[in-house]
C-alpha cells in the first residue's frame, strides 16, 4: 500500500520524476493515437477528382452501366463496346485516381476490338464513402463484373483486369475467387492494405515519429474490422496456376516496386515481369503512355484474345 499511495501522493524525488514521466508518455501515446487517426481519415478520404463526360458525343459510343454492391450501393459504370461476344478488359484505376483518367487506355483496347468497362471506387471520382484499400472494392470489382456477365453482347465466361497499386490489389482479390478473370495486369501492386497506410502515413513525414505508423495502421483496423483476419493476397496466389499475370513495376516508386518484384515471385506461371522507368499511368507523358498501352494490350492479344461471335 505505501508504494501505491507514494506513486498517487509523491514525496520523495524519485517518485516525483516517475510521475512525471508517466504523465509525458500518457500523453504523448494520445496525442500521436490522435494524430494518426486523423491521417487514417485523410488518407482513406482522398481528394476526389471529377470523372464526367458527355457518352452522347464522345467517341466510342459508350453507354452507362447500372450495377449494385453488396445489395445496396448503387453505382454506375462506362461501358465501350468492342467485338459483339468479345472478352471484357475492365479498368481499375489507382488510388487518389478516377475512371475519366484512363481513357486513352480504354481507346488502345477498344481499338483492338475488345469491350471496356470502367467505374470509380468508392471514395474517387463520383462514389462517395471511404476507401478500405481493396477490401471491399474487390466486392465492388465483383459486381461490376456480375452485371457486365448478364447482358448478351459480351462473353460472360471472360473478362480480363487493368489495375494500378489500390486497382490492383482489388483486382487480384476478386480474380482469386472468381473464375471468370482470365487475364490480369496488376500495376504497383500491394500485398496487404496496411502496406497503403504505411506508405501514405510516410509520405506525409510523420512516419518517423514513435508508433506513428503502428497507431495509424490499428486506427485503420477499427475501421475495417469485418477485414481484421484477413491474409496478404500472395497467400492465394496458387489459386491463379494457369491464369496469366502481367505484373508491372515502376522504379520511381520504390515502395510499391519492392512490393511488386516479390508478389511476382510468389505468383505461379503463366506470369510476366514488366520493368518501367516512370509508374503510374494517369501522369506519364504522351511518349510514355503510348509505350505503356503498347505493352498492355499486347499482353491481352497474347493472352486474351479479342475474338467475338458477330461484329456490332
Amino acid at each position: 500500500m505505501s508504494i501505491l499511495s507514494e506513486l498517487r501522493y509523491p514525496t520523495r524525488w524519485y517518485t516525483k520524476l516517475l510521475t512525471i514521466i508517466l504523465a509525458l508518455v500518457f500523453f504523448a501515446v494520445l496525442a500521436t493515437a490522435g494524430v494518426a487517426g486523423f491521417l487514417v481519415y485523410r488518407i482513406v478520404k482522398p481528394p476526389r477528382t471529377s470523372s464526367e463526360i458527355d457518352l452522347q458525343s464522345f467517341p466510342g459510343r459508350p453507354d452507362a452501366v447500372q450495377f449494385t454492391v453488396l445489395g445496396k450501393e448503387p453505382r454506375e459504370g462506362w461501358f465501350f463496346p468492342g467485338l459483339r461476344g468479345a472478352p471484357t478488359i475492365v479498368l481499375c484505376h489507382g488510388y487518389g485516381s478516377s475512371r475519366g483518367e484512363l481513357l486513352t487506355l480504354v481507346s488502345a483496347l477498344q481499338d483492338h476490338q475488345y469491350n471496356v468497362f470502367l467505374f470509380d471506387f468508392a471514395a474517387h471520382g463520383n462514389s462517395g464513402g471511404m476507401t478500405t484499400f481493396g477490401y471491399r472494392e474487390a466486392d465492388e470489382l465483383g459486381a461490376a463484373i456480375d452485371a457486365l456477365a448478364a447482358r448478351n453482347d459480351v462473353d460472360p465466361r471472360k473478362f480480363g483486369v487493368w489495375g494500378y497499386n489500390l486497382g490492383a490489389y482489388a483486382a487480384l482479390r476478386e480474380a482469386e475467387r472468381d473464375a471468370r478473370i482470365r487475364a490480369l495486369v496488376l500495376d504497383s501492386i500491394y500485398d496487404d492494405p496496411k502496406q497503403m497506410v504505411r506508405i501514405g502515413v510516410g509520405r506525409t513525414g510523420l512516419g518517423g515519429f514513435p508508433l506513428m505508423v503502428r497507431s495509424a495502421e490499428v486506427s485503420f483496423d477499427l475501421l475495417n474490422l469485418p477485414f481484421r483476419n484477413q491474409l496478404p493476397v500472395s497467400s492465394r496466389l496458387n489459386s491463379l496456376l494457369n491464369v496469366p499475370i502481367l505484373f508491372i513495376q515502376a522504379s520511381d516508386d520504390p515502395e510499391l516496386s519492392g512490393i511488386t518484384r516479390d508478389m511476382f515471385l510468389k505468383a505461379p506461371d503463366p506470369r510476366e515481369q514488366a520493368i518501367i522507368g516512370h509508374g503510374n499511368f494517369v501522369s506519364m507523358n504522351d511518349d510514355n503512355k503510348r509505350a505503356y498501352e503498347t505493352r498492355v494490350v499486347t499482353f491481352f492479344l497474347t493472352r486474351l484474345p479479342a475474338t467475338g461471335n458477330l461484329a456490332r
